[in-house]
């Protein structure tokens, strides 16, 4: 066994599994929030990279336009919420009806995408980095940025829901939305707070993406399941949950190709998450914010 090689993919599960915890974030707080499983969340995340792209490729350095790839995509998903997901929660629509929506949404995204900047493989403008050497590994210096943005994004979340006045009203709302309106709580306030974090984690999810791979329009299609199992391992509607399902999910993708071929990797995702509903249908942890 080549522990060097299996070290190495650990990394690179971490490197992986940061970028689909934050974008999971966001998924889990809509379904939490909002009770809406989102199939256009990813192809929101290849927005917020190609956003990221073309701010880039205008003269911004990176930090720059990955900031304002966050503000484009939190006005992205207001347009959403009030051309289509407002007026559905007006009109009691159910679960099947948001489903074939965020569908229809997905493909309307990604093909857009195609129309704007064309179906080939693109990169941001960034300088070449020597890999470091870290405990008799060399580890790609983007995939230490990715994994050191992931710990300070959970870090602000985690005030954010455990400290701030938003954070306990999202709390209240996810536990009983019916209940915290009788208590005074505006929440359709929270419903837009809602869109802004999972706007900005999933432009951000999906720009680290970009600093590892290169920028292609079925970036974030090809995460959705990954996305989706990581959700229902730790738990629908628990966001610290599903950083812990998104690293588990990264880091058992990559272990995986050491005895199996790379196509696989969206397979195990698919294993685990039909091993998790089989024993524990409500996933590790407790399914709330």
């Amino acid at each position: 066994m080549d522990f060097t090689q299996i070290a190495q993919l650990i990394v690179n599960g971490l490197s992986v599994g940061s970028i689909i915890a934050l974008s999971s974030v966001g998924l889990t707080l809509t379904y939490g929030i909002l009770r809406l499983s989102n199939f256009a969340h990813g192809d929101f995340m290849t927005l917020g990279a190609y956003f990221t792209l073309l701010l880039n490729a205008a003269g911004l350095n990176i930090w720059l336009a990955m900031a304002g790839s966050a503000i484009a995509t939190v006005g992205a998903v207001f347009v959403s919420e009030k051309l289509l997901w407002s007026p559905m929660r007006a009109k009691r629509a159910n679960s099947t009806t948001l489903i074939i929506i965020s569908i229809g949404l997905a493909l309307f995204l990604r093909n857009g995408i195609i129309l704007i900047w064309g179906g080939g493989n693109q990169r941001y403008d960034l300088p070449v980095t020597r890999a470091i050497p870290m405990a008799g590994l060399l580890i790609p210096f983007y995939k230490l940025l990715v994994i050191g943005m992931a710990i300070a994004a959970i870090a602000a979340l985690h005030y954010l829901l455990q400290n701030t006045k938003i954070g306990k009203a999202m709390r209240a709302v996810a536990d009983d939305i019916d209940l915290a309106r009788v208590t005074g709580i505006n929440v359709e306030r929270v419903v837009l707070w809602t869109w802004v974090i999972t706007g900005v984690f999933t432009a951000l999810s999906g720009s680290m993406l970009g600093l590892i791979e290169v920028v292609r329009p079925n970036m974030g299609w090809f995460l959705i399941l990954p996305l989706f199992a990581a959700v229902i391992l730790g738990g629908i509607g628990n966001p610290y949950g599903a950083i812990a399902g998104a690293l588990t999910i990264g880091i058992a993708q990559e272990l995986s190709t050491y005895v199996l071929r790379p196509e696989y990797k969206q397979g195990v995702a698919l294993l685990i998450m039909v091993l998790v509903l089989l024993v524990r249908p409500q996933g590790l942890f407790k399914g709330t914010i």
